[in-house]
C-alpha cells in the first residue's frame, strides 16, 4: 500500500483508462501502478525536454511549440509525431 500513495495520478481513473480498452479484461493493482508511474515519469520528461524551448524563448509558460520542437529533436518522443 505504501507504494501506491507515491503514485501521483490518481490510480482509480488510470484503472479504468486501462479497462476501457477492449483487449483488457483484467489489470492487477501492481500493473495499473506501473502504468500510472511511467505515464507521470514520461510526461515530467517531455514537459522538461519542452521547458528548454520555452526558456529560449524567454517564457516560463510551456506553449504546445514548446511541446512540438522537444518532439520533433527528441528521437525516443518519435512516435508522437
Amino acid at each position: 500500500a505504501g507504494a501506491a500513495r507515491s503514485a501521483r495520478l490518481p490510480l482509480a481513473r488510470v484503472k479504468a483508462l486501462v479497462k476501457a480498452d477492449p483487449d483488457v479484461s483484467l489489470a492487477s493493482q501492481e500493473a495499473v501502478f506501473v502504468l500510472a508511474r511511467a505515464a507521470e515519469l514520461f510526461v515530467e520528461t517531455i514537459a522538461k525536454d519542452a521547458y528548454v524551448y520555452a526558456q529560449q524563448g524567454k517564457r516560463k509558460t510551456l506553449q504546445r511549440k514548446d511541446l512540438d520542437n522537444a518532439i520533433e529533436a527528441v528521437d525516443e518522443f518519435a512516435f508522437l509525431e
